[in-house]
């Protein structure tokens, strides 16, 4: 059974399955953070609407990259689809603790950035957020 996470928002609760087969790299590195209690209220600091919806900013929110680590991608055949989670980067191997999900699909970004999960419960909760609402935490059974 593939793993979950769970992000807990201000309205709800947004169930994500993880690609640790696809995007194991990824995949340990965002429980691991969750696991850590890195992911604690923070904001989502980009929504774009029929875009994305962005967090895991865990430097008080300033939008910058993490400084203590990057991560390389890990590509697979994951499409940017409605409801992906995929690792926010700022170039080849730059990811660190950002994520994004699509409000709709993105074959854009298809090859570009790593999808390491999908939301399967929730949508209706993402699809509510704007920027600025809190993320309260990220929960890895």
């Amino acid at each position: 059974m593939p793993p979950t996470a769970c992000i807990d928002t201000e309205y709800g609760t947004i169930t994500l399955q993880l690609f640790a087969r696809e995007a194991p790299l990824v995949v340990e590195a965002f429980t691991r953070l969750a696991q850590q209690g890195k992911y604690r209220n923070t904001t989502f600091h980009r929504v774009v609407p029929n875009f994305v919806v962005q967090d895991g900013d865990i430097t008080n929110g300033t939008g910058d990259p993490e400084p203590f680590f990057s991560l390389r991608e890990s590509w697979s055949r994951q499409r940017h689809g409605r409801g992906c989670l995929g690792l926010a980067t700022a170039g080849p191997d730059t990811g660190g603790s950002q994520y994004y999900m699509c409000h709709s699909t993105q074959p854009h970004l298809d090859g570009g950035y790593t999808v390491f999960g999908r939301v399967v419960d929730g949508f209706d909760v993402m699809d509510r957020l704007v920027q600025g609402d809190m993320m309260l935490q990220v929960r890895v059974p």
